[in-house]
């Protein structure tokens, strides 16, 4: 994992913007390229490289310096700040995640970041007792000395902010920081950029879609010790955030329902499958503030060290490994016992890959192969 023991210069901080915004650099990605590089300077000299040698036919989008200009200037304008990994107020419990976001663009108040936090999230067409028991659960966490955590969305979402908006709350936002979403809540968003914080890792300007939304979810669970799902329908984007959570090692609480509203089914789903029955705050305090209680641990990310070929061998084994990837995910170290190669090399390999868009790699160790845009 690359752990960023001091602030940045902000000429590297401008490298690490640069690069994280080049076409087919994610945060995985983007790691995996400062392990090989060193510097994400040397990474964005090396990127035309590894996309021609991995067989890309057209030139590859890197982010120019005058597109980067453009968005410090406007994260400046907005009074915005850029948090890197090794700042002092980077969430300590994001730095954990495999990945963790390189960078954070955050209004409002930085320093909210480092407290511990609880996310709630839920239904967006939400009923009136979920709305008034997230509201309330907000307020009383947030008395209890908890930031809370959640996604600005209609409904459970509107309700936890509106319930910490005096203790601290930070909305987690699936396009930029200036982008609003939904635009009804407008209002709430000036009341938390005044006393809370608003953070997103997408650009400044950055309008979301669907495909978003995950990223966004997984933000919001990585904040948190703990999850609280308050209405949920089965296959919705506040089981996603649970699940996310789950992986994270965060504890997960749900809010039972009737068994007759369809907005209970996916809290009912979680309790049986072990989250934690939730009334009251004082049901998230007794399993977060017990003297066992998890934390997040630093965690690594979670693919195998890079290994140099010679080009020969690099040419060769490149060729089999894109003809066993299929668009289904599949292990990388499944790959590396397939063709008899080390996992080290076959990751060095996927690298090009994915920076030439044949591939992309997935939480867990597995990569997908993709067909190259015309």
């Amino acid at each position: 994992m690359i752990e960023a023991a001091a602030p940045l210069s902000e000429e590297d901080r401008r490298a690490w913007l640069r690069l994280l915004r080049s076409e087919n650099v994610g945060p995985r990605t983007f790691f995996a390229l400062l392990q090989r590089f060193g510097t994400a300077k040397s990474a964005l000299s090396a990127l035309p490289d590894l996309a021609r040698r991995a067989g890309r036919a057209r030139a590859l989008g890197i982010a120019s310096e005058r597109a980067i200009d453009k968005e410090c200037a406007d994260g400046a304008a907005m009074g915005a700040t850029l948090l890197a990994m090794g700042d002092p107020h980077f969430p300590e419990p994001l730095a954990a995640l495999d990945p963790p976001p390189p960078l954070l663009w955050v209004l409002g108040d930085p320093a909210l970041l480092t407290r511990d936090t609880v996310a709630i999230v839920g239904a967006r067409n939400a009923s009136t007792n979920g709305r008034n028991l997230a509201r309330a659960l907000a307020r009383e966490l947030g008395e209890a000395g908890w930031l809370i955590a959640s996604g600005l969305a209609r409904g459970i979402d509107t309700a936890a902010h509106e319930g910490s908006l005096q203790t601290g709350t930070a909305a987690v936002l699936a396009g930029g920081i200036d982008n609003i979403y939904p635009p009804d809540n407008a209002a709430l968003y000036g009341k938390i950029r005044g006393s809370g914080a608003i953070l997103s890792e997408m650009p400044i300007g950055f309008a979301p879609v669907a495909q978003h939304f995950p990223r966004r979810n997984r933000i919001i669970s990585g904040l948190a010790r703990g999850v609280i799902v308050v209405e949920a329908a089965m296959n919705s984007g506040s089981l996603i955030t649970a699940r996310l959570a789950g992986e994270q090692g965060r504890e997960v609480f749900a809010v039972p329902g009737s068994p007759l509203d369809a907005r209970a089914k996916g809290c009912n789903q979680l309790l049986r499958n072990g989250a934690v029955l939730t009334e009251t705050a004082a049901d998230v305090l007794n399993v977060l503030t017990a003297p066992y209680a998890r934390r997040p641990a630093p965690g690594a990310l979670s693919e195998p060290a890079l290994e140099e070929l010679d080009e020969a061998r690099a040419d060769d084994l490149r060729a089999q490994l894109l003809a066993r990837l299929a668009p289904a995910p599949t292990g990388i170290d499944a790959l590396a016992r397939d063709l008899g190669a080390p996992a080290g090399e076959i990751a060095t390999l996927l690298l090009e890959l994915e920076i030439a868009g044949l591939a992309r790699r997935h939480p867990g160790g597995t990569v997908s192969r993709l067909e190259e845009s015309p």
